[in-house]
């Protein structure tokens, strides 16, 4: 009997230790927020206040300056975090049990809430809407990206095909 590193399990070895690591962070994340919600509402504030950008008349109409607004956008940046860590745990719990169709299923949900979380939530609408790129002190877009790469990687792994057994009879 023939067979490949990724029959014996190497794949879905790194899917659920990749996932478990997104798992981690994305806790961590929810944990660091809740247990220390001033630092990162103070960040959200004034990214939607727009109170360090070039000030650009033309673009200070999108500015955000009510704190209940804030807090409220800040408080589901979190409820999201929550949920995206418990469904990426569960995504590893699945690959470790060797569920390999529930896993990928759960953990590309996961990861996709991450993905959009930081690409469409950190990038697109922080960085270009309200022009977080132009803050030099409240500018969180490479953090962002690294996570948005990271866990495209990760997705691409929990992607690929599941691995077959191979045989060969003589």
């Amino acid at each position: 009997m023939a067979t490949s590193p990724t029959s014996r399990g190497v794949l879905p070895l790194a899917a659920m230790l990749l996932t478990a690591t997104i798992a981690l962070y994305m806790t961590l994340v929810a944990f660091g927020n809740v247990t220390d919600f001033g630092t990162n509402q103070q960040f959200v504030r004034h990214v939607l206040a727009m109170d360090t950008t070039f000030k650009d008349e033309d673009l200070m109409w999108r500015a955000i300056t009510s704190e209940t607004l804030q807090d409220a956008a800040y408080i589901a940046i979190i409820a999201w975090e929550t949920v995206a860590a418990f469904v990426l745990i569960a995504g590893s719990w699945l690959w470790a049990r060797r569920d390999q169709r529930r896993a990928r299923q759960l953990s590309t949900y996961g990861l996709l809430m991450v993905m959009l979380l930081f690409g469409a939530g950190f990038i697109g609408i922080g960085g270009e809407w309200f022009s977080m790129w132009q803050s030099k002190s409240w500018n969180g877009l490479d953090a962002a990206t690294r996570v948005f790469l990271f866990s495209g990687v990760v997705l691409i792994v929990n992607q690929l095909p599941a691995p077959r057994t191979e045989t060969s009879s003589t």
